[in-house]
């Protein structure tokens, strides 16, 4: 009898900073397939407000609970990683339809160029609003972003500039 081969999937993005939609789509993914690598990688047309690896290392924390999924740096081409890893799919969250008019884009093209399957994700109603600049520009000019990131994520955004907690 012949072993079925195990599902990975890759979850890409900068996660600068992690959100919790982006932990909603991680948990969901796990549960989907036998592994998801959360490949954290840089945006050259994006400025970073957290070094990678300390992206990396909160994401880590973040998701230690869950078994099936490792957090992996990388640089370079999605796809590259995707094929490296031998991925069955690049994992990817849709919260309307300006992100699922670019991420069809993208996912046409890696599997036309590169033979890789994007599976989506719908995000879940309350994070439908949620993302990384956003929630950047809110903690930077010191307002309250506890209820869209993991609460680890809130202790590094309070040392680089004073983001509040409700009742604080």
């Amino acid at each position: 009898m012949s072993k079925t081969p195990r599902r990975l999937a890759i979850f890409p993005g900068t996660f600068d900073p992690v959100t919790n939609g982006h932990l909603d789509v991680i948990r969901r993914g796990a549960r989907l397939f036998d592994e998801v690598v959360v490949a954290v990688g840089e945006n050259p047309e994006k400025a970073s407000l957290l070094p990678r690896e300390q992206r990396v290392a909160i994401l880590r924390e973040v998701v230690a609970e869950l078994g099936n999924v490792r957090v992996e740096p990388y640089t370079g081409l999605t796809v590259d990683f995707a094929r490296k890893l031998n991925a069955a799919a690049i994992l990817r969250g849709i919260r309307n339809t300006s992100d699922l008019q670019f991420e069809l884009q993208v996912a046409l093209t890696n599997r036309e160029v590169a033979g890789v399957e994007t599976v989506f994700i719908m995000t879940s109603p309350q994070y439908a609003f949620t993302s990384s600049s956003l929630i950047k520009q809110i903690a930077q000019m010191g307002g309250d972003v506890s209820a869209l990131v993991p609460p680890q994520v809130l202790q590094h955004l309070r040392r680089l500039g004073g983001t509040k907690e409700k009742g604080r």
